[in-house]
């Protein structure tokens, strides 16, 4: 959903995010392993980063330090395929968006910080979705493009639609059943023939009053093994032989019942933080590195809800501050240090990152808060990965949280916060929380280490990421009630 841009609230956040590390440094800090390469890859200076992780390699042989600076080279390959446009190619890719953009424009979304770009190795490049972005965070530059219509204009649900008033006038559940077909396919010699492919697949979860009856219709190959149903990240495991010269295929295919979920919160109503029952208290704390309490996010926490105690008047006031932060194409999660705070000094975020945002700041209001993810549809065609959340409030217990649509109207009727307590019945849910572990492990490195809607790759040489292999989801509606 495209917001105009905002001035950054938090630049003095990120400015000492950034000098911290340089200090530390130029102090000569006696840490000369992880933290000191980590403070390379932040500023920008791969080469003396890998040079540096090569070193400590050669005297680290095994364990966690070993992983990690294993992840750091990791994690400037993937920035790296994430930062693919040069400067000399820029005009030309937002041209593709404005045909009219000039270098004088250039020069002016840049001081607008609306280009996103990182310094490597001393060289300026730029996000590969850096055009796509411009035109969701900017009106201005959205109002110039001939063939651009703004995200909000395009899936129904992201505006108040006759399906959100067929939930909220119900008088029982209204449901959705759905049949989907996944394809997952490793490109040509991706690995050696002969050798064994591992693959997991998302798999919906069963959970009682939001999504029920699932049925696994087919698989291929046949012979697989599903994680439990109660696993936080549900997948189907295969796995195959790689045949030389042809993609390797995995293929799934089952119906579940998507149940809408509304409900009719009276502020009056709403009992305080001491009152919550203990199973939800988890939900309340930190949970590093993306579930941070810093002094920054306390500061804007204060900001925002200023003198308000009721916690439903609070859980307003903060959804309607992340849902006004612009989205936008994200880069890969697995590159992102603190995907909340990423979210609060960027200007603008995609769905996962406004709802870790969300989910940080009504935690620290003593707001139980949690992740859910999987895919989104519409009473149109329109599909695609998306990520929202759960907040608790006593008496009604959990209920559903999605900032990205956001509020769907400038008023304070039901329809208009339906998605701060309610939920569509267009949506497919792998996952009840994010970094978990997959069924069975993985031994290597994950391609998405936050969320699994796509799903992941591998064999025993290592990990395959995105750029080696490709999905497909296809989904029908079968029936409604």
């Amino acid at each position: 959903m495209s917001k105009s841009h905002r001035s950054n609230p938090m630049l003095l956040a990120l400015l000492t995010a950034v000098l911290s590390p340089l200090s530390a440094l130029a102090a000569g800090s006696q840490d000369t392993g992880l933290a000191a390469v980590q403070a390379l890859v932040d500023q920008g200076q791969y080469s003396r980063a890998q040079a540096r992780i090569s070193q400590l390699l050669e005297r680290t042989q095994s364990g966690q330090s070993r992983t990690d600076l294993l992840f750091e080279a990791e994690r400037m390959r993937r920035i790296q395929l994430d930062f693919t446009l040069r400067e000399k190619d820029l005009l030309s890719a937002i041209q593709g968006y404005i045909p009219d953009a000039t270098a004088g424009d250039i020069a002016a979304w840049k001081r607008d910080q609306l280009l996103e770009y990182k310094v490597i190795d001393g060289e300026r490049r730029y996000f590969r979705k850096v055009a796509y972005n411009l035109v969701h965070i900017s009106d201005a530059a959205a109002r110039r493009s001939n063939d651009y219509r703004l995200y909000s204009e395009n899936p129904p649900l992201y505006a108040l639609h006759r399906h959100h008033l067929e939930i909220i006038n119900a008088d029982t559940p209204v449901r959705r059943r759905f049949r989907i077909r996944y394809r997952l396919s490793v490109n040509p010699d991706a690995v050696p023939a002969g050798e064994t492919i591992r693959a997991w697949i998302p798999f919906p979860k069963e959970l009682p009053g939001r999504q029920e009856n699932i049925t696994l219709l087919q698989s291929s190959p046949k012979h697989h093994h599903l994680a439990p149903a109660q696993q936080p990240q549900r997948t189907i495991y295969f796995e195959q032989q790689a045949v030389a010269g042809e993609p390797t295929r995995f293929e799934v295919s089952y119906a579940f019942d998507s149940i809408a979920a509304y409900t009719r919160i009276d502020a009056e109503k709403v009992t305080p933080r001491d009152s919550l029952p203990q199973s939800v208290q988890p939900y309340l704390r930190e949970r590093e590195p993306h579930i941070r309490f810093t002094p920054e996010m306390v500061a804007l926490s204060k900001r925002i809800v200023g003198d308000e105690k009721n916690p439903y008047h609070i859980a307003q006031r903060l959804f309607a501050y992340v849902d006004d932060i612009p989205w936008a194409g994200a880069r890969e999660y697995s590159t992102i240090r603190n995907i909340s705070r990423d979210a609060a000094e960027a200007g603008h975020a995609d769905c996962g990152q406004q709802t870790l945002l969300l989910i940080t700041l009504m935690r620290l209001n003593g707001i139980p808060a949690r992740w859910q993810s999987g895919w989104e549809f519409s009473p149109t065609a329109f599909d695609t990965m998306h990520d929202w959340g759960e907040f608790y409030l006593a008496p009604y217990g959990w209920m559903p949280m999605d900032v990205t649509h956001g509020k769907l109207g400038d008023g304070d009727s039901s329809a208009d916060w339906f998605y701060l307590g309610g939920l569509d019945a267009y949506r497919l849910i792998f996952n009840s929380d994010y970094s978990r572990p997959l069924v069975p492990p993985k031994q290597h490195f994950r391609s998405e280490t936050v969320d699994s809607q796509r799903g992941e790759v591998e064999w025993h040489g290592g990990n395959l990421y995105f750029d080696q292999w490709d999905y497909q989801l296809n989904w029908e509606l079968l029936e409604q009630q």
